[in-house]
């Protein structure tokens, strides 16, 4: 059976609860989701409800994730996926569940949309890191020419990195650095590229450099008038601010919880701009989302790049223990189910 949670955060979502029937046997459909033991595979109710049914192709495993699952359970994770309808058509979901219908709505900017129900699919709520789900129409994307949909679920990290540059407003002659080597940081690199600016990387680990360098990164010096905080963490916005020349700007695509460490004394001393940027909305009318989706679908290299690792839904616990090892190699790791 299917159950409404009552959390207002989730809106008119209907959450799929674990599921046996009455005589213990497990039902069909698999969902990775948190308990006491950690991750796992477990057996929930098929999708039901009002949307578009979709076959799960490939789900990424985001480092907000791997941070939820230090903590949190009871719901499906996975914000980051694609998958194939009943007629066949291939889709990337945009996560983003919005009315439409208020000013920020309006506006194009439905990441910050005030409804209630406002809230983004894995988080708080059931996503696609099980074998099937039912999403509104609103959130498909249709994968351009070139973008399997193997590779599809980097399209939604490709869309917040493609918003964060968006967000920096960069003028031109203006110089611009990102900190932070994992997917977002990469991605961050990419749409740069793809918008025409120079961008140098300052990343923490040899492999993460690399794959900077193979998406046309440059190395960091310092003196920028944008820097892009694609790490998340203390030491990392640290560098930002260190970076970020006098009167510079600091656009944040990290997520820190419960406040945000900016460092005090220098950030003063320099006048620096602090922006916020989260997930995507439109721009010009047209949706970031797809937007981020024909870039990978023009260089598919930044997939070969990004994503280094593949596993089964099988073999969840594995793949998040190896997407939270940045050392040892991994950026983006995919579930396939």
């Amino acid at each position: 059976m299917v159950t409404h949670t009552g959390d207002p955060r989730l809106g008119n979502i209907w959450i799929a609860s674990r599921l046996e029937s009455a005589e213990g046997k497990e039902r069909s459909m698999r969902a990775v989701r948190n308990s006491a033991e950690g991750i796992s595979v477990v057996a929930v109710d098929e999708p039901t409800g009002a949307g578009v049914r979709l076959e799960v192709t490939s789900v990424g495993i985001c480092g907000s994730d791997v941070n939820l699952a230090a903590g949190l359970g009871g719901f499906t994770y996975g914000h980051e996926f694609a998958g194939v309808a009943a007629d066949g058509r291939e889709y990337a979901v945009e996560p983003n569940i919005h009315c439409g219908r208020c000013e920020q709505c309006r506006l194009g900017a439905t990441q910050r949309c005030t409804d209630a129900g406002h809230g983004f699919l894995g988080v708080y709520q059931d996503g696609g890191m099980c074998d099937a789900i039912v999403v509104p129409d609103y959130t498909l994307a249709p994968l351009p020419t070139g973008l399997p949909g193997r590779d599809a679920c980097l399209v939604e990290p490709a869309s917040v990195a493609w918003h964060g540059v968006q967000r920096a407003a960069l003028a031109p002659g203006e110089r611009l650095a990102v900190v932070g080597g994992g997917s977002i940081g990469l991605l961050t690199v990419a749409a740069s590229r793809r918008m025409g600016f120079q961008v140098d990387l300052a990343a923490r680990h040899p492999h993460q450099a690399a794959a900077g360098e193979r998406l046309g990164a440059g190395s960091v010096d310092g003196g920028y008038n944008v820097v892009i905080d694609a790490a998340g963490s203390e030491a990392g916005l640290a560098r930002c601010v260190e970076l970020a020349r006098p009167g510079g700007r600091v656009v944040l695509l990290g997520v820190y919880q419960p406040t945000i460490p900016v460092p005090g004394m220098i950030s003063l001393v320099k006048e620096l701009s602090f922006v916020n940027a989260v997930a995507c909305g439109r721009r010009d009318g047209v949706r970031e989302f797809e937007r981020a989706a024909a870039m990978l679908a023009e260089n598919p290299g930044i997939s070969s790049t990004v994503i280094t690792h593949r596993f089964p839904l099988a073999d969840a616990a594995e793949a998040f223990r190896v997407a939270g090892d940045r050392s040892a190699g991994a950026i983006k790791v995919v579930l396939h189910p």
